[in-house]
This record gives C-alpha cells, sequence and structure tokens, in this order.
C-alpha cells in the first residue's frame, strides 16, 4: 500500500484484486483537495461510507470518518443551517449521514436528524397511503370465505359474482357462490423483512425502514424487522419513529445471511400465514449450503419467502447470481423491487399470488463483483 500503483510513484507495480480497491477507498478521502461536499457526490460518498467497512477494522474506519468530515467539508455543511438548506435530501444524503452518526459531535447530530427526518417525511408521504391501501385490500380478499355464516355475508361482492346468474322472470339474482368477509383475526400474517446492512444496500434499509414503519401500524399484519451483517439485530422495538431506526443501522462489513435466517427461523410460529422479504444482494459471506438448507426447511415448512436484491429507485445492483439462481430453484424468487412496486407486491404476497409479474420489471443488473469479506 505504500508503494501504490499509480504512475506518481514511480515504481510501475500495479494493484489488483482487494490491494487495488483499498488503495482507491483511501484516494478517495485523501489525494488531493477535496472540496464541497454532498450535492451530486453523495452517492459516491455514501458508498465509501459503507466500501473502507469491508477492509479495515473499526478503529481505523473511525479515523476514516473523522477525516471525512473534515477533508470533504461535510462538518462545515452540517454546522451551517443557511448552507444546508442549499442541498436537496435524499435518500443517498441520509446514508451518509446515517454513517458519520458515531464520529460526529452532539451539535452535529442534531443537524442530521433534521436533514433525516425531512427525508424520512417525505418518503412516508410517498409510500403510506399506497402501502395501507394494498395491504388492507390484500387482507380483505385474503379473508374473504366462500362459505360465509349469514351474517358475514359480503353482499355487494356476492352480487358482483353473481350478475351471471340473473333470472329476468324472477326479477332477482341466484347467488350460486356466496362470498363472505371472513372471521377477524388481529393479524392476518405475519411479516418479517430481513434487511442486509452491508454499505451496498444503504438506500434499500432506508426504504426497508420506512415500509416497515408503515406496516407495523396495520392491524392486518404483524411486522418484525431484522437487520444483519456478521451479527444479527431485531429492530422491531424501533418500528414507531424511523428516524430513530435509522440512527441505530450500522451501514458496512460483513455479511452472514446464514445466522440472520436462523434468528428469522425463531420468529416463525405460523408458518402458513408468514412472508419473509429478504432484503440483499445474495453475496454470502457465511455458510452458503447451509444457509441453502435453511431456505429449504422455511419453504418446506410453509413460509412464503421472496427475495429483493434492492428496494431501491436505483435497480437491481451487482448481486450473486448463484445464489440467486439456487433460490429460485427452491421457490424463491430474487428480483429488485422500487418503493413504488413494493405495496402492491405485499398485497400479492398476503393474498398468496403469483409475485413474478414484479420480477419482469427489474432492470439488467451489472456484472456481479466478488463477495464481500
Amino acid at each position: 500500500m505504500v508503494l501504490g500503483g499509480g504512475e506518481a510513484e514511480g515504481t510501475g507495480a500495479d494493484l489488483g484484486g482487494a490491494d487495488a480497491a483499498i488503495d482507491e477507498a483511501l484516494g478517495a478521502l485523501y489525494d488531493g483537495e477535496r472540496k464541497g461536499g454532498l450535492g451530486s457526490s453523495a452517492p459516491r460518498v455514501a458508498r465509501w461510507l459503507g466500501d473502507i467497512r469491508a477492509y479495515f477494522p473499526t478503529p481505523i474506519v473511525r479515523v476514516l470518518q473523522r477525516d471525512a468530515l473534515e477533508r470533504l467539508e461535510l462538518r462545515k455543511m452540517l454546522l451551517e443551517p443557511e448552507l444546508l438548506s442549499a442541498v436537496v435530501p435524499d435518500v443517498h444524503l441520509v446514508t451518509m449521514l446515517v454513517s458519520l452518526a458515531a464520529v460526529m459531535p452532539a451539535r452535529t447530530r442534531e443537524t442530521a436528524r433534521l436533514v433525516v427526518r425531512r427525508v424520512v417525511d417525505d418518503l412516508l408521504a410517498r409510500v403510506e397511503l399506497p402501502l395501507r391501501q394494498a395491504v388492507a385490500a390484500g387482507a380483505a380478499r385474503a379473508a374473504r370465505s366462500l362459505r360465509p355464516r349469514p351474517r358475514d355475508i359480503d353482499w355487494r361482492e356476492t352480487i358482483r359474482r353473481n350478475l351471471r346468474h340473473y333470472q329476468p322472470e324472477l326479477g332477482t339474482i341466484i347467488p350460486e357462490t356466496l362470498v363472505g368477509h371472513g372471521r377477524h383475526r388481529h393479524a392476518l400474517r405475519d411479516v418479517i423483512l430481513l434487511v442486509d446492512q452491508s454499505g451496498s444496500m444503504a438506500p434499500s434499509i432506508v426504504h426497508a425502514g420506512i415500509a416497515g414503519a408503515v406496516l407495523a401500524a396495520l392491524p392486518s399484519v404483524s411486522t418484525r424487522l431484522v437487520l444483519f451483517d456478521t451479527a444479527v439485530v431485531d429492530a422491531t422495538h424501533a418500528l414507531h419513529d424511523p428516524v430513530e431506526l435509522l440512527f441505530g443501522v450500522q451501514l458496512g462489513g460483513g455479511t452472514d445471511i446464514n445466522r440472520a435466517l436462523a434468528y428469522c427461523q425463531s420468529l416463525v410460529a405460523r408458518p402458513a400465514d408468514t412472508i419473509l422479504f429478504l432484503v440483499s444482494d445474495l453475496f454470502e459471506g457465511g455458510d452458503e449450503d447451509e444457509m441453502l438448507a435453511r431456505v429449504r426447511a422455511l419453504v418446506s415448512a410453509g413460509v412464503r419467502m421472496v427475495a429483493l436484491l434492492a428496494l431501491s429507485d436505483e435497480g437491481a445492483p451487482a448481486y450473486d447470481h448463484d445464489v440467486a439462481t439456487a433460490l429460485a430453484a427452491l421457490g424463491v424468487p430474487a428480483f429488485a423491487v422500487t418503493p413504488d412496486l413494493f405495496p402492491p407486491l405485499v398485497a400479492a404476497a398476503i393474498e398468496g399470488r403469483d409475485v413474478s409479474p414484479y420480477a419482469a420489471s427489474t432492470p439488467p443488473a451489472p456484472p456481479s463483483t466478488p463477495a464481500r469479506s
């Protein structure tokens, strides 16, 4: 790393693989004069803040993040309201602020929370009503009974389904099919959002947190949010406040999907009524064979499982195609979805309908990259 690999070093030596990635990460921070900060560079900086966790131990990561505050002029931007007001907050800015939260001074943290709150409120306004309506409609259709008690008959739906049986001579409809509302249950489905905390998944974490907060407020579903890297954190308790939830996220690090699925298995009390969304690029750093065996066990027990390669507006990231193919063979579709398509996807899963139409909308992924350490 001292010799480097660029022409400026004069050695003629080239770096490859992980060494080149480490050199690039350090160069992004220390090469040349870094000025003025957040605007269009936010996605690149946010990704960098996640990437460094894959290359350096925690003490070094904190040093690099503190240097980023100074050299990228993020501290100045955050501490001066007039400068901050000139920046258009977005998901990438949120992930950058969340990544730096642990090394921010108290005043900076409070300013950052205000910025994150603006983005969270905007995202809630975008997704809350569609998600509530989609889940309510899906739950209502899933709960309907075709052998209802007289007091449970849904007369509007029953008439609609039996219009073809109208008898003109009698002036009435012969209802061959009765449709009922079904008996009310507090939670029709158990939904588990299992979200990868690696740096490349940062925008997906934001959108998953917002979606989880909305779902947690709906009585027709029981929602759990589980975050993971090489460790597993159940963040369900924080779903009432998406801002606090996001500031508890630790972006970057390794990935152990097998360990995370093991925890989710312990949460499943009603397999046939459980929907598990795995939000991950599927680069498994743990035991891949055991992970697939665990998926097979969950699906065999009746759990409805969907792998989302991304939950963001950017489309599909680089992901492990082999694992995605293996999951598909086990009956677990793997595709990216935008936040706007997530509500109808959830409704389809609740109703037990085919979710493959949403996979068809996934844009092609860029070439896979080596698995993160």
